[in-house]
């Protein structure tokens, strides 16, 4: 069956045919294979993929070593619902071995559970009820942080709830921030760190592509994270192993009191931790304390022995050394493409991680990225999806780069990207 007949399958059955609100695309897509930096959907054409799942595929789709991990650990044990397994012992050991503030670490299946039991835990060691968050961070569907991410020119500066049905009282107690502004931050800790039980941030925020954190942003969090009495959460579900073993923290040297991590942990695979102080994890009910923490699927063995497998890829550094390489590359060559035809497009990015906005100028937070191209943005990369290059077509969404792919993909991306501003110019007239 082709692309069309099996998606009008998945509409009858399905609520738009996709079991998630991003996953959504102008001309349906139905998935057949994936291997390396490849898809192939069901009409067989082959994409070269810089998607990854919105990012977990770090080591490449359906890796051999991770998936032979994973059918060993399913010959051995499946869900017992009760108890720990030595694999759960193994995972919790080697993320508390990398990541500088874990001291101690519980599993999940996504990282929306691991944000939401953070900020929970954070409201029971506090006594408090607000929350702190950034504009244009993502942190999981949940009531208590799903505003204020996309949100529209008139809406910055307010609250902007992301879903009908969330209860009031969680907008009410969530305080909405411009990223990288140490003033608002002071004043609003001035005014109400009394009542602020948590800070949460993405240490870069990738919801809305690639905006760098500044130092003495971070710094001023922790400090005043300290001086009031505030748990600092960093949400590094995207950051976490795609940007290194100990997560971005390591490169920034701050430490959170609680870190969240999912997707590029397990290469695919569903599973998060929840990681931080010891003093504040043992308030968990699982070590009996007064913080319930529950999910039959917690620790599940296909998660935590693709997280094993993913984890001992990464542990000698050549994984990240190569990925990093290609990233640049990307990035360089896109600009380099961008000047020359004289385009307006700052391509940004960290690591593997890349992403052309169709805008000059400095990025330092959301407000910033208001002068993006959205139209441009959007048709560059629906080009690109025609000549067979897999990214997103969606505006200021980021690229990432696997192990899998390699500098001949990189050279192949350029030419065609090249060839896709050059339609958009004779075409649109972009400039």
């Amino acid at each position: 069956m082709n692309n069309a007949t099996l998606f009008e399958r998945a509409a009858a059955v399905t609520p738009g045919g996709v079991n998630s609100g991003t996953r959504g695309l102008d001309a349906p897509i139905v998935w057949a294979q994936a291997d390396g930096a490849n898809l192939y959907d069901a009409d067989g054409r082959q994409y070269l993929d810089y998607h990854a799942a919105f990012g977990p595929i770090i080591l490449g789709h359906n890796h051999p070593a991770v998936n032979q991990a994973v059918a060993q650990a399913m010959t051995q044990v499946d869900l017992t619902g009760v108890g720990t397994t030595e694999l759960e012992i193994r995972l919790a050991e080697k993320v508390i071995e990398h990541v500088p503030s874990a001291e101690m670490a519980l599993i999940f299946g996504s990282g929306t559970e691991a944000t939401y039991l953070a900020q929970r835990l954070a409201r029971a060691v506090t006594r408090r009820k607000k929350l702190v968050k950034f504009q244009g961070c993502f942190h999981g569907w949940h009531d208590y942080l799903l505003m204020n991410i996309i949100s529209a020119p008139d809406k910055i500066g307010h609250k902007d709830p992301a879903s009908a049905g969330m209860l009031p009282e969680a907008i009410e107690n969530t305080i909405v921030l411009p990223f990288n502004d140490s003033e608002a931050l002071e004043q609003s800790v001035k005014t109400q760190g009394d009542d602020i039980a948590a800070i949460i941030l993405e240490p870069i925020p990738h919801n809305i592509g690639c905006v760098m954190p500044k130092m003495e942003f971070v710094e001023t969090l922790r400090r005043l994270c300290d001086q009031h009495g505030i748990i600092l959460i960093f949400d590094e579900v995207i950051t976490g192993f795609r940007h290194g073993l100990g997560g971005y923290q390591a490169e920034l040297s701050i430490l959170p009191d609680l870190t969240t991590m999912a997707k590029a942990i397990a290469n695919g695979y569903p599973c998060a931790v929840l990681a931080g102080r010891r003093e504040l994890m043992m308030r968990f009910s699982s070590a009996g304390g007064d913080v319930f923490v529950g999910g039959t699927y917690n620790g599940h063995p296909v998660a935590t022995s693709a997280a094993l497998a993913t984890i001992a890829e990464l542990e000698d550094g050549t994984v990240h050394e190569r990925i990093f390489r290609l990233g640049g590359k990307a990035r360089r060559g896109l600009q380099e493409i961008a000047d020359r035809l004289d385009i307006d497009m700052t391509v940004a990015g960290y690591g593997s991680v890349f992403v052309p906005y169709f805008m000059s100028g400095a990025i330092t937070r959301y407000a910033d990225l208001l002068r993006n191209n959205t139209e441009a943005d959007t048709t560059f990369r629906r080009e690109m999806v025609k000549r067979g290059i897999f990214m997103l077509p969606l505006a200021m969404k980021r690229n990432h780069i696997s192990a899998a792919h390699t500098d001949a993909d990189i050279d192949r991306t350029l030419n065609v990207a090249e060839d896709a501003l050059k339609q958009m110019i004779h075409e649109r007239g972009l400039r």
